[in-house]
């Protein structure tokens, strides 16, 4: 296990999740916790979109101000959901114009409210379609700039910055999946499609991940899969996670989240598993760890602190 100070190139690198802030008093939280995030050196931020859009405008405010005030690199969420091929292309355009070079291409799940088989993805059917969408605006937008300048008698560019475009990946299958090769063959689609690396959603147990690279790997995808983890620090939080992505039950943590007398007692256990789970993945081999925050900070440092990725006093001097 590589054990090495922030800012170590030869570290294993971690990234993190966040939603957009509901109202003020989370907005003012939500900087708290980027901030004492930030200070840990991820390799990106990544910031939710919600169904159809509905948060588009707070997803970018945040990614901006990531860009601006942190120096971590932002990755913006985007999905299918509800938009006309017009609609999509204005709204990566909207985030390349604001200096967003990295997306989370995903088809993206029905808004609340909708009816069984009722139509809901818009003109783009699936995330490939979406991934291949982003590389080609930036691509037209790249070329229109290259004319821009030249036709002002300016140099053309001696290289163009290329957008890094991630997608989802299922190690228990998505709950629309046939099986695992379905599961493996639309992964390697997004691959094809110009996806560069995928994170998992998340799960519990390190075989489902380390048995879904294996399938993945003999199935032709060659990009990396970054596990996704999240801390479930109470019963609460365990439900609302089962409940999102249908994983199946961790028995031990539940019985021992259940089982604990305080709230800090539950903490402590769902951080220990979590702290165990990112262990065993990065034995495995995974590239790196992807941590759901659920825009708090304190379970996220203490597990990368346990697996030894920044030093114990950080994740103290964080917890204050």
């Amino acid at each position: 296990m590589v054990n090495e100070e922030p800012g170590d190139c030869t570290r294993v690198p971690f990234s993190f999740e966040l939603y957009p802030p509901r109202n003020p008093a989370a907005e003012a939280g939500l900087w708290q916790t980027v901030e004492r995030l930030a200070a840990t050196g991820p390799e990106f931020m990544s910031v939710t979109f919600g169904a159809g859009g509905s948060s588009r405008q707070s997803s970018l405010q945040v990614l901006t101000r990531l860009k601006a005030e942190t120096g971590v690199h932002p990755l913006a969420h985007l999905t299918c959901v509800g938009s006309s091929h017009a609609e999509a292309n204005r709204l990566v355009r909207e985030f390349l114009d604001a200096g967003i070079t990295s997306f989370l291409a995903l088809r993206g799940d029905p808004p609340a409210g909708a009816q069984e088989g009722e139509p809901f993805l818009g003109d783009l059917g699936s995330a490939a379609e979406l991934v291949q969408l982003i590389h080609r605006v930036q691509t037209e937008r790249a070329q229109y700039t290259t004319l821009r300048g030249t036709a002002g008698g300016g140099r053309l560019p001696t290289r163009r910055e290329k957008v890094r475009v991630a997608v989802a990946a299922f190690p228990n299958g998505h709950p629309r999946s046939r099986g695992s090769q379905q599961d493996v063959d639309t992964l390697l689609a997004k691959q094809v499609a110009g996806a560069t690396m995928a994170i998992t959603q998340l799960f519990f147990h390190a075989e489902d991940y380390l048995r879904f690279i294996e399938e993945a790997r003999a199935g032709g995808v060659t990009i990396p899969i970054l596990p996704g983890i999240m801390p479930a620090v109470s019963p609460n939080r365990l439900e609302r996670i089962l409940e999102l992505s249908g994983e199946r039950r961790p028995e031990e943590l539940s019985r021992r989240l259940y089982a604990a007398d305080t709230a800090e007692e539950q903490f402590r256990h769902g951080v220990a598993h979590a702290i165990d789970l990112s262990r065993a993945v990065l034995d495995g081999g995974a590239p790196s760890l992807h941590l759901y925050t659920f825009n708090q900070h304190r379970a996220v440092l203490e597990v990368l602190q346990g697996v030894g990725l920044i030093p114990s006093h950080q994740t103290a001097k964080e917890s204050a």
